[in-house]
This record gives C-alpha cells, sequence and structure tokens, in this order.
C-alpha cells in the first residue's frame, strides 16, 4: 500500500527513532514526488442489459456572469456549493458510450483539442482506456453541434471513428454548416462554425454523416428525445432496457449548483433562452415523477444521476449516482 507523503515522513522518523536504539541512521531519503494524475476518466452502469460508460472529457471553469438571473441569487447559490470564485466556477464534459449487446454508440464525443484549451479533449484517451476501440464504435449520435460535443469526431481532417456513421438533428446540422450562416456570426461565434464544419466534412465524403428529422428509435432501444432551446435541433437520447431508462440530456443544464434549484436562471449559450428555461423546467418534473435516471454532459463527472423535487419546494435536488462494481 502506497503512504501519503506526509504519512510516509511520520513512519520514517519514528522508524529511525527506534533504529538509533540501536545501530547507527542510515541517511534519510527524499521525500517521494507528487504525482498529480488521477484514474482513467470512465464510469459504468448497466441500464437492462445495456452497459453504459461515462467518458470524461475534461473539466474547466466558465465565468458565473454567464448565467442569466439575479447576480445576488446567483452568488449565493454558489457560495452554498462552496463555489467562492465567481469568475471560475468549475465545469466539466462528458459524452456516453452504449453498448446494446449488438452496437456500440457514442453519445457526443468532447472538444477534441479543438476547443477549450488542454483540460479538455480527453474522451479518446478515456474510451480507450475504458476497453474500446475508436473503430468499434458503429454510431455516433451528437446531441448538438457545439464544439465541446462534435470536435471530437475528427482529427487532422480525418474521422476518428472510421466505421461510423453521424447522426444528429437535422435542424442544428443546418445551422452549423450553413456558410452563409457562420459569416453572419460574431468572430467569437466563428470558431463553433468551423470546428463543425472541419468535423462534419470528412464523414459527408464517405456518405457517413446522416441528419434526421422525427423522433423514431435509430437503433434498437435509443431514440430520440426532443429537448429544444439550447440549439436549433438540441435532442437528447432516451435508452431504454428491460423495463430501465436513462435520458441522455445534452447540455439541458450547465451549473449544477444554480439551475438544479432555479431552473428559471438561463445561460449566454442558449440560443433561444426562454424556450431552454421552459423545456428544462418541463423535462424537471417529469424526470422527477419518473425518476429516470440522467446522463448530462456538464453535471459533475461522472454525469450520472437522478433529480428530486428539493424538500423547500422550490427547485430540485441533482442525486447522483452511488458508486458501483458491476462484478
Amino acid at each position: 500500500m502506497k503512504l501519503s507523503p506526509i504519512i510516509s515522513r511520520t513512519v520514517l522518523a519514528v522508524s529511525l527513532a527506534f533504529a538509533g536504539t540501536f545501530v547507527a541512521v542510515a541517511p534519510a531519503q527524499a521525500a517521494a514526488q507528487m504525482q498529480h494524475k488521477q484514474v482513467a476518466g470512465f464510469y459504468r452502469t448497466m441500464i437492462g442489459d445495456y452497459e453504459v460508460t461515462a467518458l470524461h472529457d475534461g473539466g474547466g471553469a466558465i465565468d458565473s456572469s454567464l448565467l442569466h438571473g439575479d447576480p445576488a441569487l446567483i452568488q449565493s447559490l454558489l457560495a452554498r456549493s462552496f463555489q467562492n470564485d465567481p469568475k471560475h466556477v468549475t465545469a466539466t464534459v462528458q459524452g456516453f458510450l452504449v453498448n446494446t449487446g449488438s452496437k456500440l454508440v457514442l453519445i457526443d464525443t468532447g472538444a477534441g483539442g479543438h476547443w477549450g484549451g488542454p483540460t479538455l479533449g480527453k474522451l479518446m484517451k478515456n474510451l480507450k482506456a475504458s476497453g474500446y476501440k475508436p473503430e468499434q464504435v458503429d454510431l455516433v449520435l451528437l446531441t448538438h453541434l457545439h464544439a465541446d460535443h462534435v470536435g471530437g469526431i475528427y482529427k487532422s481532417g480525418k474521422r476518428v471513428f472510421p466505421n461510423a456513421t453521424v447522426m444528429m438533428m437535422k435542424a442544428d446540422s443546418d445551422v452549423w454548416l450553413s456558410k452563409e450562416i457562420a459569416a453572419k456570426a460574431p468572430e467569437d461565434a466563428k470558431v463553433f462554425f468551423t470546428i463543425a464544419q472541419d468535423g462534419a466534412a470528412p464523414y459527408i465524403a464517405a456518405g457517413k454523416w446522416k441528419p434526421y428529422e422525427g423522433i423514431d428509435e435509430i437503433v434498437s432501444g435509443i431514440a430520440p428525445h426532443a429537448i429544444p432551446g439550447h440549439t436549433p435541433g438540441h435532442t437528447g437520447y432516451m435508452i431504454s432496457s428491460k423495463g430501465e431508462s436513462l435520458l441522455v440530456w445534452g447540455d439541458c443544464a450547465h451549473v449544477m449548483a444554480v439551475q438544479m434549484p432555479h431552473p428559471e436562471i438561463g445561460i449566454v449559450f442558449d440560443s433561444d433562452g426562454a424556450m431552454a428555461i421552459k423545456t428544462r423546467e418541463d423535462l424537471l418534473v417529469k424526470l422527477a415523477a419518473d425518476k429516470t435516471m440522467i446522463g448530462a454532459a456538464h453535471m459533475p463527472f461522472p454525469g450520472l444521476g437522478r433529480v428530486r423535487k428539493a424538500d423547500t419546494g422550490v427547485g430540485y435536488d441533482w442525486v447522483p449516482a452511488t458508486f458501483v462494481n458491476l462484478k
């Protein structure tokens, strides 16, 4: 068992004290270097017969001024969760890999190193660490085409998932792949169009880019679930097997500490803020009543949990999944 540096030094000191009673004391050893490495970023759960693996893409921070609501309320909510720096609110990004037994389906792909700096873009590394290979992925489903969800599908102009079809709601594809809309976008938003278009290009060339309309099941047990407001075609995916279900809800919410107790608080990333708020409020009512498991892109890793009505009667609590060994 590896001891912490503090414990190691304490044990060494005690050992030397006893040793000095009998023999000459040996020279002290240098303290062990800190490793600064975490465990691999994946976590598994079962939904009926389907294996769902949460894949960490990385973390970072956002400025709370991006939230739309009463600043005093927002700061008080953050302080309750020990988020005391309003300009650096902890944020995380993850995708979800679903093995149905016949298909391997990846829902969202992280930033791929194209956006967000070096703390993001780790989803592929964690997919491999989880025991899978990118060429095994049959289908990539995108909740929407923001950079932290679509960026991981390409590298150096090539497909990261060479055998996968990539699917998303047509309304999102139409917007983010539009050269005309991109040309009119604010300068700080153009990178989102560039990443979406660069990511789509090799799949379009291979006939593997397949926008869809409607909410019919895409593969057995996985169906689109409309969650409008964040982007024009923002869509979740309901995974169902043996009477159990999990909704991968994309960017339904971004900041747990604020938007769970007060879902009426929006964020600048929503293209239609009023619709995004109404969608979130309605969806939380249903998910709390049904006790549906959620896979959330921006809740604390692994982003798996449920929501329940808060005891105060105002808003909701996020109840994270409990760590469980599957074997």
